[in-house]
């Protein structure tokens, strides 16, 4: 064979073990290998696999994805977010599901402070799921409602996805934040019209609340929001003011939400012990599928089968808009299967030479791509968000009931994905104002 039949072949190899369900920081790592020493040599498959982990782990950006992460755990874990829920179901109770809207919104607070839509969903929804069940919400609503807001969790800043496509598109990771604002919001105010006109439709979905709520109790309720809005205060005013870099700003954040913890009283030993614990486990598992990604580049850029498929779209001078509708199937479809750090370090190698063949701004991309992966978090079979929402509420709903209140939101996901695409400046706008 030759070297770029070999390339197609370990892709091949690759899909189908994605498929019988291998891991896939193993099938990365593993095809990788085989197929360097197939193109070549033994002695420089070993080398590979001795250099590439390292030089991969020691890229000093990283650092900033276990300290976001652990930003995020010492808020759950401590409890600091749970103000956001109950200010927001304050002032946005009297409307129609307003419970369900100030889940979302209470994400969108949650988002800013934990860089996993997987961790979002799960703060939510042991927050807003008992609450809206005791107003007798309908149970699909009310789980559907939380599984599409996690997802917000992964567009508003910061995000490790975004970080990790940042490193591997060589693309300011500041910038990339900018961009996730204006994605992440658009999709909150979709996820409240969706809402909105549910409720306005069917009201005995979400029956609405008798109990009034004084001036002074709403006002009492944004109080309790300060461990939040200090967070991303000191966070995001830092970073974007050049206080300090993306990378630092994970640690600062981390040492901020321990200190806000500390002096709240609500962080103990077990706390910090089980935050520091997810921490890590997380951390491992992202940094071995994303060693296994770079070999995978390794592997295509000897193979020369990434190239091949680059100079095949530009010899046939690829429609941008059937590109860009090629690209969004074959993320949706994955998305379906893989979860999404899987599926982003999977494809990028061989679409990032593609996408910049095509001309387009790789920040714009990135907020698409993880737009395209979050949805993928509650399209079934494998929806992450939908089955953390379920190990959350046990037998209050069946994870059929939880994909059937999915449904609408994925249809206001895909308009908003279209959205994107049609007018980039959504993306791109607050990035330009600091670039």
């Amino acid at each position: 064979m030759t070297d770029v039949q070999i390339g197609f072949t370990g892709i091949g190899i690759l899909l189908v073990l994605i498929a019988l369900r291998v891991p896939i920081g193993v099938c990365l790592i593993g095809v990788s290998f085989a197929g360097i020493w197939a193109l070549v040599g033994e002695r420089a498959a070993w080398g590979s696999l001795g250099v590439i982990p390292y030089s991969f782990a020691a890229t000093w950006q990283l650092s900033s994805v276990p300290m976001f992460l652990l930003m995020g755990f010492l808020c759950y874990h401590a409890g600091l977010t749970k103000g956001m829920f109950d200010a927001a179901r304050m002032w946005l109770s009297r409307l129609p599901g307003g419970l369900a809207i100030a889940t979302v919104f209470g994400a969108a607070g949650f988002a800013a402070v934990t860089g996993s839509s997987v961790a979002c969903a799960a703060a939510m929804g042991r927050i807003a799921v008992p609450e809206m069940m005791r107003y007798r919400y309908d149970a699909s609503l009310a789980t559907g409602t939380v599984a599409a807001a996690g997802t917000i969790g992964a567009l508003i800043p910061p995000s490790i996805l975004m970080i990790l496509y940042g490193i591997i598109a060589e693309v300011p990771i500041s910038s990339l934040f900018l961009g996730g604002v204006g994605a992440g919001l658009l999709t909150a105010f979709s996820y409240v019209a969706v809402i909105l006109i549910r409720a306005k439709l069917n009201p005995a979905l979400a029956p609405a609340l008798h109990e009034e709520v004084s001036f002074s109790d709403k006002v009492t309720a944004l109080r309790d929001t300060w461990p939040v809005l200090l967070l991303m205060i000191g966070v995001f005013g830092g970073l974007f003011s050049g206080a300090f870099t993306p990378t630092e700003a994970g640690a600062v954040g981390a040492a901020i939400a321990t200190l806000i913890a500390a002096l709240k009283g609500s962080l103990n030993w077990v706390s910090f012990r089980d935050a520091l614990v997810e921490t890590l486990l997380t951390s491992a598992s992202l940094f071995i599928i994303a060693i296994g990604a770079s070999m995978l580049t390794r592997f295509l850029a000897f193979s020369g089968a990434g190239d091949y498929l680059s100079d095949a779209v530009a010899a046939i001078g690829a429609d941008p808009i059937l590109l860009l509708i090629g690209i969004s199937l074959i993320y949706l479809l994955l998305g379906m299967f893989l979860e999404p750090i899987g599926a982003m370090l999977l494809t990028l190698p061989i679409l990032l030479p593609i996408l910049d063949t095509a001309g387009f701004s790789l920040i714009w991309f990135g907020i698409l791509l993880t737009k395209f992966l979050e949805i993928g978090m509650i399209t079934p079979p494998i929806g992450l968000n939908v089955f953390v929402i379920k190990g959350v509420v046990g037998d209050l709903a069946s994870t059929g009931l939880i994909f059937k209140g999915i449904a609408w939101f994925l249809v206001a996901d895909l308009i908003v994905v279209v959205a994107l695409i049609a007018i980039p400046d959504i993306v791109l706008y607050l990035p330009s104002l600091v670039g």
